[in-house]
C-alpha cells in the first residue's frame, strides 16, 4: 500500500519543483538543449510536396546563404499560429519546409490556406528524416548555414520574440 503512495509523493515533489522553477525562471519547458546545433545536417533526400520542390542534404549544404528549415504539419495547431510569422520572415530569409508525417493532399491544402512562405517544400511522410534531425514535435525550425552547419534550433512556433531573441542574433553571428 505504501509503494503507490510513495510514487505519487515523488511525482508531486517533481511537479512542484518544475512549477516553482518555471515561476522563478530557472526552468524553461521550451529549452530542449538541442543536440543538433553546431552539427551538420543529417544525410537525407526528400520528395517534393505540392506545390513545392523536394530537396536533399546535399542541395541544402550547397546553398550560399543561410536557410531556415521548418518542419510543419497540417494537423498541427501551433503550425497554423506561426504561419503569419513565417510569411513575413520568408521575405527576409529563405525558408524551406518539410511536411512531417502528413498526407500530401492535407499538407498542400494547409500551405494553400495559410500562405506559402516556402522557397522549397518537401515531404517526410514516414517521419524518419525528422528523427535524424532530432525533431521532437512540430513545428520546429533550424537555421542552416552554407555548408550545412545547423547554427540555431527552436522547438515550437516562431514568434516575433523568438525571432528577435534567437534567430536574428544567430544570423548576425553567422555573418562574421
Amino acid at each position: 500500500m505504501l509503494a503507490p503512495l510513495g510514487v505519487a509523493a515523488a511525482a508531486g515533489v517533481g511537479f512542484w519543483s518544475m512549477l516553482s522553477g518555471m515561476g522563478s525562471g530557472r526552468f524553461d519547458p521550451h529549452d530542449i538543449h538541442a543536440p543538433a546545433v553546431n552539427r551538420h545536417v543529417p544525410d537525407f533526400a526528400l520528395p517534393a510536396q505540392a506545390p513545392g520542390t523536394g530537396f536533399s542534404s546535399q542541395i541544402l549544404a550547397a546553398q550560399t546563404a543561410p536557410v531556415l528549415v521548418n518542419f510543419f504539419a497540417s494537423w498541427c495547431i501551433p503550425c497554423v499560429l506561426e504561419a503569419q510569422t513565417l510569411a513575413g520572415l520568408g521575405r527576409v530569409l529563405p525558408i524551406w519546409g518539410i511536411a512531417y508525417k502528413d498526407h500530401a493532399d492535407n499538407a498542400a491544402g494547409f500551405v494553400t490556406r495559410t500562405g506559402n512562405p516556402y522557397a522549397r517544400l518537401a515531404a517526410d511522410s514516414s517521419g524518419l528524416s525528422a528523427i535524424d534531425w532530432g525533431v521532437s514535435g512540430v513545428p520546429e525550425s533550424f537555421l542552416v548555414l552554407p555548408g550545412g552547419l545547423i547554427r540555431w534550433h527552436v522547438a515550437g512556433p516562431l514568434t516575433p520574440e523568438i525571432i528577435d531573441g534567437g534567430l536574428l542574433p544567430a544570423l548576425r553571428g553567422s555573418s562574421r
